[in-house]
């Protein structure tokens, strides 16, 4: 099964970081993707960009408007995701639970949905 980690955490708390943990936690995340990667379970993952570059795009009634910033205001922000490849949640929470970020945030860990396209009803 496929499933999204997100990583959380509060900006001001990560910028507040010294750059010496900053670059431990940057070297683990990458690490880990790579090991991922390797052993089969790692799909993909990435940092974001800070919270005030988002744009959060609604189409209502056939128009689009657009709102700087994220969705909603929250004390923790989504920074990065690792998508992988997992035998179970079990497996996803153990993998989730080695994901770096989850030290200055917390990590949520979401099974993939997997949408397949309409069955045609038959003709008769």
């Amino acid at each position: 099964m496929k499933y999204l980690c997100l990583v959380y955490h509060e900006e001001k708390t990560l910028d507040a970081l010294p750059r010496s943990e900053w670059n431990v936690l940057v070297a683990e995340s990458l690490e880990l993707r790579e090991e991922l990667r390797r052993n089969g379970h790692g799909i993909a993952a990435e940092s974001l960009q800070p919270v005030h570059t988002a744009t959060t795009v609604r189409i209502r009634n056939g128009k689009v408007s657009t709102t700087d910033g994220p969705f909603a205001e929250t004390k923790e922000q989504l920074g990065g995701f690792f998508f992988i490849d997992a035998g179970d949640q079990d497996e996803a929470i153990r993998i989730a639970a080695r994901i770096p970020g989850g030290r200055v945030g917390c990590v949520e860990v979401r099974p993939i949905r997997e949408l397949q396209p309409p069955v045609a009803a038959p003709s008769t």
